[in-house]
């Protein structure tokens, strides 16, 4: 027997998730839209995983920046820093298997961040490490408000 897609989905999706998250509060599963509310809680957990990314992308170009041009600093700089680092808190917070991303997420955010720093900086890319250093590593422990080996 083929499902028949609740009316919504494709035309009104906040209709579609409130009837979705009504019939799941009532325990009328013969009424869920299996494939699409499946496909719809994948998607949240794409969602946190690049959120992730993207954060520690725009937490690791302010610290290069800071880094490498400190004489330009600003508070701006240092605002954003704290609040990419209260994010990647509260994002850890509500999703704490997440923090199993965070090393190989930064390691790949530190490559995207020295290109995007060498583009606001006007510094040559050779100017930012290929790899993280140790002086990185302590800048980012210290933004994320961890002790300092």
């Amino acid at each position: 027997m083929q499902r028949i897609v609740p009316a919504g989905y494709e035309a009104d999706f906040a209709l579609w998730a409130e009837s979705q998250a009504a019939a799941l509060r009532d325990g009328r599963f013969a009424d869920l839209d299996l494939p699409n509310l499946s496909e719809e809680i994948d998607a949240l957990g794409r969602r946190d995983r690049r959120e992730l990314r993207s954060r520690l992308t725009t937490l690791s170009v302010h610290l290069l920046k800071l880094l490498y041009q400190p004489e330009r600093a600003s508070g701006s700089w240092r605002g954003t820093i704290v609040e990419q680092a209260t994010r990647i808190g509260e994002l850890l917070e509500d999703s704490p298997s997440l923090l199993q991303h965070v090393a190989a997420f930064t390691d790949s955010a530190y490559g995207n961040a020295r290109r995007q720093a060498a583009a606001e900086t006007g510094l040559p890319i050779e100017t930012f490490p290929e790899q993280r250093t140790p002086l990185f590593d302590r800048a980012f422990a210290l933004a994320m408000g961890r002790p300092v080996e």
